[in-house]
């Protein structure tokens, strides 16, 4: 399938499911779903892959078994392209927020996260230098972080606010529009990703993959 942007009605979808998250609702309109959000994803996903890698699609079905809200349906429709999680990704989603596109370490484990702190510490300088100029850009940083300094850092360190992520991305979201749903939407994320190749190529190197899922 050739992307041709997301259907006519992926938006109204989500918004009926953000009023009605039930199984009833979904059932009922399960096939705008695959029509109109499901595929339209996959096939940015192919459209993309030679220049950015294999992706995949996330499942619709929140997992709920130790959430307080049992809502069973995600209100978005997310898509990755990672080597693996936390050291470095690109990421598409849709919602009813509109497009949004995002990079970095979304979720970092124990090992990770000392790796991160040691190159911060050591080669905040570069990091900050790919923050600031993605900010210029127009991205958000986010990520989880701690409301007071992690342990062993002085509080006057220069990468302090950096040195208090236990999660550092950043996001850029364009309100529902008419490029949405045409072939211009490909070159939306492809611009977007692009502009994220320093920041994933930083965490690649001084974050990398988990060794706990390395000995999985």
């Amino acid at each position: 399938m050739t992307f041709s942007g997301f259907g006519e009605y992926a938006i109204d979808f989500y918004d009926g499911l953000v009023l009605d998250n039930s199984k009833a609702y979904w059932d009922d309109n399960k096939e705008t779903y695959l029509r109109d959000v499901r595929a339209p994803m996959e096939a940015l996903l192919l459209a993309l892959q030679k220049e950015f890698g294999e992706g995949k699609v996330f499942r619709p079905y929140r997992d709920v078994r130790f959430a307080k809200d049992k809502t069973p349906y995600k209100d978005h429709c997310g898509a990755v392209i990672e080597k693996g999680r936390g050291g470095g990704a690109y990421y598409v989603q849709l919602s009813p927020e509109g497009l949004m596109t995002g990079g970095g370490s979304f979720h970092m484990q124990s090992d990770q996260l000392t790796r991160y702190r040691a190159s911060v510490d050591a080669h905040g300088v570069l990091l900050r230098k790919i923050v600031d100029k993605l900010v210029k850009q127009g991205w958000q940083v986010a990520g989880d972080v701690m409301k007071s300094k992690p342990r062993g850092f002085d509080d006057d360190h220069p990468h302090l606010d950096l040195l208090k992520h236990r999660s550092l991305y950043v996001r850029k979201v364009w309100e529902p529009d008419d490029v949405l749903h045409e072939p211009a939407c490909l070159d939306r994320v492809r611009k977007s990703w692009k502009q994220l190749k320093d920041l994933n190529a930083w965490c690649e190197d001084h974050v990398g993959v988990s060794e706990t899922t390395r000995s999985r």
